[in-house]
């Protein structure tokens, strides 16, 4: 069966002799010597392999681009080809999910990685797990993006077993949610999910909160009390924030996880608690590890399966459904009508960045439908000043593409010799505006047509046309 491969690699000579490996063995292959370029074919079209120079001049390291490539639809295996080989940079590239790690190969050194990636995908089992979960225990997880679905498929392997989870990612992007759908399709389900903040915990505090106490064990502690690991025997204990918890007891809780026996403060016995544990950190646990603020031990018991959320602007394809869902829940919760919405309103919505992600974006929707009240239809003027004010300032920034014409002018005159890229950016921007226009007259301003003639979502819609300042009939 032939297989379609894509390599990106600033190397030409390299890219060249791997398509011919490639073409030797019957499959089709891509070169990008680029990384934006490489970065943007394989999320947008399908391949099975890819091979990824670790390192690219002025390009992102693996650790930003590695992520993106296999959250692509088609979940490609990623082969990371080394100029020289770094060990951290080797774990680190299997750590996140790659393949293969390997210096840079001659051809016969290569063909053997591509065949066993290649029989691999060809024996994988394509259900999806995630259709095993039940709807009903993710409903504030909104969105149907490669990326999100990609974290969900994780969820379903979770909830089938009883093995540690690590769940990570900014702030704002739903990880406690993700550790709510968890337990909930676990075999734990009926038993308590319990929560504890670790940023929040009291250094002095922690073992009594965490292990609980007996009377008399310190200054104030009248009764004896069960701790949170206690709560949460034959349910789930999700500890939030992990990277927080003081050093001082990482020791401590790695043999709780281990044996999953503690001694409460006070207590001359040992107690019982047969938990599973979910994590989740905002912080670069790997980091911690290096600088040792966080054992590295413990680490590795923690994460015996690991979800990366993506940021809310890595899935922007996902605000539409998004914004859809939350209004809805706040016009029910709020007691008013239901809501409409502007073009501008959701242009607005996709040009802003969301530092905050998710929870940001409801936080916005909430104040926006409280604003507007009874008026039936949301526009920007009803989103937080700030929000519309970034959008503002970074459209004023953007600067003017210039023209063709102004290209050629200024090769006939000799003043400026464009760059390849200049000239692709503004070829390809006149395409677009050529398309968009032509869209807008055939199907004379029917939204819903032009989203499915052109494949594009409505919010994406919205974006172009304001960007090319073409009239809306919509």
């Amino acid at each position: 069966m032939m297989a379609r491969i894509l390599i990106i690699d600033e190397n030409k000579r390299f890219c060249e002799m791997l398509q011919k490996a490639a073409y030797s063995m019957e499959h089709e292959a891509t070169t990008a010597h680029v990384l934006a370029e490489g970065l943007k074919a394989a999320c947008s079209e399908g391949f099975d392999v890819v091979f990824l120079q670790a390192k690219m001049p002025g390009g992102k390291s693996i650790s930003a681009a590695l992520p993106q490539i296999l959250r692509a639809h088609s979940s490609p295996e990623v082969i990371v080809i080394s100029d020289g080989g770094i060990p951290e940079e080797a774990e680190e590239a299997i750590k996140m999910g790659a393949w293969d790690y390997i210096d840079r190969p001659s051809r016969d050194a290569v063909a053997l990685p591509l065949i066993r990636a290649l029989q691999y995908r060809a024996k994988k089992v394509p259900a999806r797990l995630v259709d095993t979960l039940k709807k009903e225990t993710f409903k504030g997880i909104v969105g149907q993006s490669p990326q999100i679905n990609a974290c969900l498929e994780v969820v379903a392997q979770a909830a089938d077993s009883d093995a540690s989870v690590l769940i990570t990612g900014e702030t704002g992007t739903g990880k406690e949610l993700f550790a709510w759908a968890i337990h909930n399709n676990s075999a734990r389900a009926e038993k308590n999910f319990v929560v504890v903040d670790c940023a929040a915990l009291p250094e002095t505090l922690v073992e009594s909160t965490l292990f609980g106490h007996e009377k008399g064990a310190f200054t104030g502690a009248e009764k004896g009390r069960d701790g949170l690991i206690s709560q949460a025997d034959g349910g789930t204990l999700f500890l939030d924030e992990v990277g927080e918890l003081p050093k001082s007891i990482q020791k401590t809780f790695l043999r709780v996880l281990e044996e999953h026996r503690f001694r409460p403060v006070g207590s001359k016995f040992e107690a019982k608690s047969d938990f599973r544990l979910v994590a989740a950190s905002n912080r670069g646990l790997d980091d911690m590890t290096r600088d040792k603020s966080f054992r590295k031990d413990l680490l590795f018991r923690l994460r015996s399966f690991s979800i990366q959320l993506p940021p809310l602007r890595e899935r922007s394809r996902d605000i539409e459904d998004l914004v859809e869902h939350y209004t809805h829940e706040f016009c029910k919760e709020y007691g008013i009508q239901k809501k409409e919405f502007s073009p501008e309103f959701f242009t607005v919505l996709a040009r802003y960045h969301w530092p905050g992600n998710v929870r940001e974006l409801v936080k916005a929707l909430e104040s926006a439908i409280v604003t507007a009240r009874e008026q039936p239809m949301l526009y920007p003027k009803h989103l937080p000043n700030e929000i519309r004010a970034n959008v503002v300032r970074t459209s004023v920034r953007k600067d003017k593409v210039p023209s063709l014409q102004t290209f050629s002018t200024s090769l006939h005159a000799n003043a400026h010799y464009p760059r390849l890229q200049e000239v692709r950016k503004t070829a390809m921007a006149e395409a677009e505006e050529k398309y968009l226009r032509k869209l807008v007259s055939t199907t004379g301003g029917n939204v819903k047509m032009a989203c499915r003639l052109s494949g594009l979502r409505r919010s994406r819609l919205y974006e172009l046309l304001k960007k090319y300042d073409i009239s809306r009939r919509f």
